[in-house]
């Protein structure tokens, strides 16, 4: 099997760091160790990071930082240029702007699956969206 670029959606991310409760956590786990140890190349988008900051604000201040470098050292962060979020702000197809940008990251790495727990927040997305433990099925 050909090593498989995911862009993986904040919520992954949430469920592996806090363990929360969740019906996608125990793939999330999977997940994320598929792509620390190479079997998959993960990715997250840029604003991925500030949303983890803001949402662990209940955290340490080195205890979020820990987290944040724990995350980039698994995933490579993807960015958007200017252009891509200024089509990402036009784009109607997406009701969270949120979503259309993690759109656009997957793009731009030429992911093959977004992995994230609300695939409905991906109907409209170029790049196919599957649950984690969709995923996990699968391969």
């Amino acid at each position: 099997m050909k090593n498989t670029a995911l862009l993986i959606d904040t919520n992954v991310i949430l469920n592996y760091l806090t363990g929360r409760s969740d019906q996608y956590l125990d793939s999330s786990i999977k997940i994320v160790k598929k792509c620390a140890s190479g079997e998959c190349t993960g990715y997250i988008a840029f604003h991925t990071l500030s949303t983890l900051w803001y949402v662990l604000r209940k955290w340490s201040d080195k205890e979020r930082r820990d987290s944040l470098k724990l995350v980039c050292q698994i995933f490579t962060v993807a960015s958007a240029s200017q252009s891509e979020i200024l089509a990402a702000i036009e784009n109607d197809k997406f009701s969270d702007f949120e979503d259309c940008l993690q759109d656009k990251c997957a793009k731009d790495v030429d992911a093959d699956y977004i992995i994230t727990c609300n695939i409905n927040d991906f109907k409209n997305s170029d790049i196919p969206a599957i649950t984690p433990e969709q995923f996990i099925n699968q391969i």
